[in-house]
């Protein structure tokens, strides 16, 4: 009876050795940076074409007598503390204000520098969303989640020009950035699904249709499904159910390749019938950082030994 007591009275304490344990293991144990590193080369490359395409109409989005004016945007409701560059860029800067952007975003990408290359990319992604509060979507504020998060991490310390003076090796900031990405997909998912509990047509199960006869948006007439609601409601109800279990079943190894299949054939429908390509891609992103660090690393490691044989393939002919 003695020890059963005993045993009650100190299981608060062992439990709380146990989670400050387990709390210091998934955020601060040294991690394989390649998983970060892969996610900085496709989130840089988003983010060249993303901000490319603002090149179009800069004049038009960015400047003096544009559709948003400056002090319009700086008034906006929620930006009126926010941080933008462009609100010092005179108009004669304009384009080399721009050039110099995406310069940032090319060699953040190519991992060179990266440590300060992170932070100006960042400062660059947050400056251009806050001086068009207007033109806010999924995408821009994926890229700002992700490009935080990458500057955070050692993500130049894989799959980067900076690699070749510093070989990769598990550091805790890899970890750190990849574990801040892991629990934020999870955290949007999870409010993402709740949100859509909000409204009566995903209870109906008519949420998907409005969604795929929209012509606004829809790129592939899959207007035919009208004659097959059944399809309907198991689309609607099963993106439901895995954004709501995505948080909770993706940290099971046996469960999690196929909630991620799941989740980015999800975004694959998405981006072919809605034609958001771009918001698609950043999400998939975003759910590679739970790959096996092991299984990056390997891949990585044979696609530079397959390049370095290749290379010297090519310098063997041009000597002989």
């Amino acid at each position: 009876m003695r020890a059963l007591i005993l045993a009650v009275v100190l299981y608060p304490w062992r439990f709380a050795q146990w989670m400050r344990r387990e709390w210091n293991v998934f955020w601060h144990r040294p991690a394989d940076p390649g998983v970060l590193g892969l996610i900085r080369v496709l989130t840089g490359l988003i983010l060249i074409y993303s901000h490319g395409v603002w090149g179009l109409a800069l004049e038009d989005f960015f400047g003096p007598y544009g559709w948003v004016s400056r002090d319009l945007a700086r008034n906006a409701p929620g930006v009126d503390q926010a941080y933008s560059f462009w609100w010092y860029v005179p108009e004669s800067w304009l384009w080399p204000a721009y050039l110099a952007s995406m310069a940032v975003l090319v060699v953040f990408t190519l991992g060179l520098w990266t440590r300060v290359s992170s932070i100006l990319a960042f400062l660059v992604v947050v400056s251009f969303v806050q001086r068009v509060p207007e033109a806010l979507f999924g995408l821009d504020k994926l890229q700002v989640i992700l490009t935080f998060y990458l500057a955070i991490g050692d993500s130049g310390k894989a799959l980067a020009l900076d690699s070749r003076q510093c070989p990769a090796r598990p550091t805790a900031m890899a970890n750190l950035g990849q574990r801040l990405i892991q629990v934020h997909m999870c955290m949007i998912y999870l409010f993402a699904g709740l949100d859509k509990l909000r409204g009566t047509s995903w209870w109906t199960g008519e949420a998907m249709w409005l969604a795929l006869a929209n012509h606004e948006y829809r790129t592939i007439d899959v207007t035919w499904l009208a004659w097959h609601p059944w399809a309907l409601n198991a689309l609607c109800h099963c993106s439901i159910i895995l954004e709501l279990s995505f948080c909770v079943l993706v940290w099971f190894p046996m469960w999690r390749p196929l909630v991620l299949t799941a989740m980015i054939g999800l975004h694959v429908g998405i981006g072919a019938t809605l034609g958001l390509w771009t918001f698609s891609l950043i999400m998939i992103v975003g759910c590679l950082s739970f790959l096996p660090n092991a299984s990056v690393r390997l891949a990585i490691d044979e696609s530079a030994r397959r390049f370095g044989r290749i290379a010297a393939g090519r310098d063997s002919r041009r000597r002989g």
